[in-house]
């Protein structure tokens, strides 16, 4: 027998042999300031129609693009300070994708230990929609359906409880990846180090020509050409 093959059949014959040794594993992690709700585990059911009173004809409303266009200054902090999804994007849900994001926490959920809860609105902007081939011209279309508008830094979701953020990010990843406009999946600390991280990278560029200064001291003449959304978030959110 050769020297390769001799030492061949010792690592085969050694590799299968148990082997037993001390190991520290780590302490579990301590829950015990957390306390879960008894009444509101899982989402609520959010009504697909507004109600209005009898007497009250259902309002319709135009476009107002406003409502998904820049960033979200009120409802951009985790309120339980655990777990959630945050909306990258501004953009449009439809009564299918509020369903969609109740029945995924509900199938997955342990109610003994974690909760959920909504932070954003049932559907009340009005979609109207014409009849298919139907002339131009005869007023506006009937409201076919409606929506909640959400803003880009919007926190759709939270999620916590006596629970990891490993344990809950495979399944608040499979819910945001299945929303119509980009999200992100975040925990407390997570959301406060990408929020540093921007401050500093901002504070520390030493390039004076951002794209706020080019349409703040119109180089270029870019006034003509821009939208004026950009002359107002200088092309963060689009």
């Amino acid at each position: 027998m050769s020297l390769v093959q001799a030492q061949w059949s010792f690592t085969w014959a050694t590799s299968w042999v148990q082997r037993a040794n001390y190991q520290n594993f780590q302490a579990p992690q301590n829950y015990d300031d957390i306390d879960v709700p008894k009444d509101r585990q899982k989402l609520r059911f959010l009504p697909k129609v507004p109600q209005y009173p009898p007497s009250v004809r259902p309002p319709k409303m135009t476009k107002r693009l406003d409502l998904i266009r820049g960033e979200e200054e009120i409802h951009r902090d985790l309120i339980h300070q655990q777990y959630g999804i945050i909306a990258k994007r501004g953009g449009m849900l439809k009564f299918g994708h509020l369903e969609m994001i109740r029945m995924g926490i509900a199938r997955r959920i342990d109610v003994n230990k974690m909760f959920a809860v909504w932070r954003i609105e049932a559907p009340w902007k009005p979609i109207t929609r014409k009849g298919q081939g139907k002339r131009m011209g005869g007023g506006k279309g009937g409201i076919d359906h409606y929506v909640t508008p959400v803003k880009a830094g919007r926190v759709i979701i939270e999620m916590g409880g006596k629970c990891s953020f490993e344990e809950v990010k495979p399944v608040l990843k499979l819910i945001a990846h299945k929303l119509p406009f980009p999200a992100e999946v975040v925990s407390q600390e997570t959301l406060e180090a990408s929020r540093l991280e921007e401050a500093r990278l901002e504070s520390e560029n030493i390039n004076p020509y951002t794209f706020k200064y080019l349409i703040q001291n119109n180089l270029m003449g870019c006034h003509n050409w821009i939208k004026n959304i950009d002359k107002q978030y200088f092309g963060k959110y689009t």
